[in-house]
């Protein structure tokens, strides 16, 4: 005689909540960001001053000059593309100034405003650093395997809902 759902699912519990793993609490899953980050961080940092003598930071601002239109952008626009402050990109500019990859120039319609730009030899290190920077972060992120969509869909949700500086 067949069993009713009711029996079958009677061992099973109904909050997943319950199971481990099935629902982790936000402090594991902040954990688990806070840790991710800080790791490949670090090992993104070690082989770019290993390999081509540039900080992530350094790395990123130069790779968002060579992105912008005439390799040029305002320090505000560098400070945002990447994520520091306005005097921490003066310090990372200052850094990739006195290396000779990158130049200050003021506006031409506003004098008061600062730009970098990127010289030649900014765009050779930045190039030859991308191919590090790209492969050990493909290599690292690889690991996610088939949830890589999920976690990337997921993490640009959280991201988009706190944009907005406080």
């Amino acid at each position: 005689m067949p069993r009713s759902e009711d029996a079958l699912a009677r061992d099973v519990p109904r909050d997943t909540a319950a199971l481990p793993g099935a629902a982790p609490r936000p402090a594991e899953t902040w954990l688990r960001i806070v840790q991710v980050h800080d790791r490949i961080t670090r090992r993104v940092d070690s082989a770019l001053h290993r390999h081509h003598d540039l900080s992530l930071t350094g790395f990123e601002a130069l790779r968002r000059l060579a992105e912008s239109p005439g390799e040029r952008a305002s320090m505000g626009e560098v400070a945002d593309a990447v994520g520091l402050s306005r005097p921490g990109v003066t310090s990372t500019i200052n850094r990739l100034v006195a290396q000779g990859l990158v130049i200050r120039e003021r506006a031409s319609g506003d004098r008061r405003l600062l730009h970098a730009r990127l010289t030649p030899a900014g765009r050779e290190r930045v190039e030859a650093a991308r191919v590090t920077h790209d492969d050990l972060v493909a290599h690292l992120l690889g690991l996610l395997g088939g949830d890589a969509a999920v976690v990337t869909d997921a993490l640009a949700r959280v991201s988009a809902a706190t944009k907005t500086r406080c």
